[in-house]
């Protein structure tokens, strides 16, 4: 399947630089916005591209991202996702690409790549190692790179950064310290908000149900290490080169991603849907932020008749009882237990006896 990403190229053209390496196909690397660094007699590839901020990608420019930060800081809403007090070039989007789906030293990161706001362009830049062994040239040019206050990532925490952490060990007297960062995972965020409308959450998917983002002439990630090897092994380019792409849509993608997050927390999504509202509201009620929840349950309960309203009455019930406003959890356990259905109108029983047990002594 994955053959034709591995076409066979011209004559294997090496050029040597001025340290004396020789870079298979250094021109055509050149015309990919690619250049070499170098570094104790080796080498890795950085690529580095732009985009102003009007450019869109999906529903979104990139300039609503700026929108989204904007909004953050006039809002008195507590969240994890929060930038209040940060600026745009404060965050840092990034992926990974490696060797194998697995964790520990023997699955290699060969593609660190990540994208971040400068004035007013987005600024991609990816770190390829081109062979094995090249890991001091790669992080020592990444780290070099770096200065961000917060990562954006998705599935970061439990992956990417961790095996950037695993690697950096292995190298970590030749290269500078890994440096302290705050972390968004948009894929934690994601399953709060649509796990259940999704057959799946990975990122693919969430960028063309949510985001309106259509890839086209995409590489499938998981043929990833495949071409990685056939790149290592031939040093023919264009599979490799399909491989960035790939990279570089994803972290693009974080962009849009966290921009629309944003807006239906904050409520600036003019076509956010009643599940939508109550998915954020069941988010606002698990951090016991109650007032923000009940906002949000009584805008998507109005007038709605969804397979979730029950449930969401309910849950509006019980920050009603949090907020001590006890006679609109009565009347919402009431109408449950009168219309609604399963385990739901158990649950609002059970709550409205212990009311009138605990509270009205009517046994």
């Amino acid at each position: 399947m994955y053959e034709s990403y591995l076409t066979p190229e011209e004559p294997n053209t090496q050029v040597k630089s001025k340290q004396n390496i020789e870079i298979p196909h250094l021109e055509k690397w050149e015309s990919f916005d690619t250049s070499p660094y170098f570094l104790d007699n080796a080498y890795c590839l950085i690529r580095e591209i732009r985009y102003p901020v009007h450019a869109k990608r999906g529903k979104y420019t990139f300039n609503d991202f700026k929108t989204a930060v904007s909004a953050w800081q006039k809002t008195n809403i507590e969240h994890p996702l929060s930038t209040k007090g940060f600026q745009p070039t404060d965050l840092f989007f990034f992926d990974t690409e490696t060797t194998g789906l697995g964790g520990g030293v023997g699955n290699t990161i060969f593609l660190l790549g990540y994208a971040y706001f400068e004035n007013d362009e987005v600024v991609v830049k990816q770190h390829l190692l081109p062979e094995p062994g090249g890991e001091i040239p790669l992080y020592d040019s990444f780290l070099k790179s770096i200065d961000y206050t917060t990562l954006v990532t998705y599935n970061g925490k439990a992956f990417d950064w961790p095996q950037v952490k695993t690697r950096h060990t292995l190298v970590r007297e030749h290269v500078p310290k890994l440096p302290q960062f705050g972390h968004f995972d948009l894929l934690h965020a994601s399953r709060r908000l649509w796990k259940g409308e999704l057959e799946s959450v990975k990122l693919a998917i969430v960028e063309k149900e949510i985001l309106g983002i259509e890839r086209e002439d995409d590489v499938p990630g998981f043929l990833a290490p495949m071409i990685y090897f056939d790149f290592v092994e031939t040093k023919n380019v264009d599979g490799i080169m399909k491989i960035m792409e790939h990279n570089e849509d994803d972290v693009l993608s974080l962009i849009a991603l966290y921009t629309h997050i944003s807006f239906q927390l904050l409520g600036l999504d003019r076509e956010q849907s009643k599940t939508e509202q109550i998915q954020v509201g069941k988010w606002f009620s698990s951090l016991n932020q109650s007032k923000q929840a009940i906002k949000l349950y009584e805008q998507a309960l109005d007038n709605f008749d969804g397979k979730e309203s029950w449930q969401a009455k309910y849950d509006l019930a019980m920050q009603y009882k949090k907020q001590k406003q006890i006679e609109h959890s009565l009347q919402l356990w009431k109408e449950i237990i009168d219309e609604g259905r399963g385990i739901v109108k158990v649950k609002a029983t059970i709550e409205l006896a212990k009311y009138l047990e605990h509270k009205r002594k009517n046994f």
